[in-house]
């Protein structure tokens, strides 16, 4: 059956009528066209707004800009639409505690979308499609991996750029080289605490810290640190040509409060055709991601952390969490803070 406002509006009321939390109003209004969302949205930048294909193909947008489904299955439809009305149930209910959205945001939305349907609330929990295979509980210290770094990454602490590296037969060392760093320094087996220690004390190490970089091996990945690579880093071909088959890049921009993620997977950017994703869109309890597009896995993967890890009040240590558990994502903690980790200034090039 094709869908119609007609159909949606009918089968909502359905729905409805089986529950003690819906009600009529609360299904997301619709519209034929992405640019009458301001004029349909009440909420000034946020909820969800419905666009009705002529073939019968729903299109969920958060912002005139940001597609987050589209579907043709009239159960999907409703599902996202009830997501989306149990998450401003919890806020409100937790709103009006006292409480405030902390950790237990996700869980509470969970058990209102069992008293709906208890097969809606395991899709919550999943935080996948229809069908996704559910993901397993973590099970240890969500900030021993990766996540440890994530409130100060925030802060542009120890770097701006964290830059992940997978293939076979890789080496940081190489990899450091071809972004521009010194190659004396890297054959010295020069660490971040010597570093700290040059030009005779005649400067800071924060005067000189963007002429730097830090890497090594963690686990599958190599990993490069810096904030300035020189001439903006090297040509996707060039890292290829080293081995690489896959670049996990987190970056975060001073003053301006964007952080971005970009996957690079043999060559092709994963990213649903969104360009930049910035990790500011994430909010707890909600996919950061394209529903049933090339990252569902992370939106299964950030979902799993919020349920497993309701103590992470940080949405930033969440996610990073996530990026951990999806990609084995690592960062040495005590090299990195006590200066033992590989480290060099970049080439300086011949006048």
């Amino acid at each position: 059956m094709q869908i119609t406002a007609y159909t949606l509006k009918q089968a909502w009321h359905e729905v409805v009528a089986g529950s003690d939390l819906l009600d009529d109003a609360m299904l997301p209004p619709t519209g034929t066209s992405r640019e009458q969302y301001e004029q349909r949205v009440v909420e000034p930048g946020g909820g969800l707004f419905l666009v009705l294909d002529d073939d019968g193909t729903v299109r969920g947008h958060i912002g005139p800009y940001r597609e987050v489904f589209a579907t043709q299955d009239l159960d999907q439809v409703l599902y996202f639409a009830a997501e989306d009305a149990v998450r401003k149930l919890a806020e409100r209910t937790a709103m009006s505690s006292g409480c405030g959205p902390d950790g237990e945001l996700v869980v509470r939305q969970a058990e209102l979308l069992d008293r709906i349907d208890p097969i809606w609330g395991s899709r919550f929990r999943n935080g996948g499609m229809a069908g996704a295979q559910p993901s397993r509980p973590c099970g240890r210290d969500p900030l021993e991996g990766l996540a440890w770094i994530a409130e100060s990454w925030r802060e542009q602490d120890p770097y701006t750029h964290l830059a992940f590296f997978r293939g076979d037969n890789i080496s940081a060392e190489r990899i450091a080289l071809l972004y521009g760093a010194d190659p004396a320094q890297i054959a010295g087996g020069t660490t971040l605490a010597d570093l700290r220690g040059t030009d005779a004390g005649t400067r800071d190490f924060w005067d000189i810290v963007g002429e730097t970089c830090c890497f090594g091996q963690a686990g599958s990945w190599a990993f490069l640190m810096y904030h300035e690579a020189p001439g903006f880093g090297p040509a996707p071909e060039a890292l290829a040509q080293l081995g690489v088959t896959e670049t996990v890049r987190l970056t975060a921009t001073s003053a301006k409060a964007i952080y971005t993620f970009d996957y690079m997977r043999d060559g092709r950017r994963i990213d649903d055709d969104w360009g930049v994703l910035e990790l500011i869109w994430y909010e707890r309890g909600c996919a950061p991601y394209f529903r049933g597009g090339q990252l569902d896995f992370l939106n299964q993967a950030v979902r799993r952390a919020e349920l497993d890890h309701p103590e992470l009040i940080s949405e930033f240590e969440l996610y990073f969490h996530a990026l951990e558990e999806v990609f084995d994502l690592r960062l040495p903690q005590h090299e990195i803070q006590e200066g033992t980790v590989r480290a060099a200034q970049w080439a300086r090039s011949d006048d």
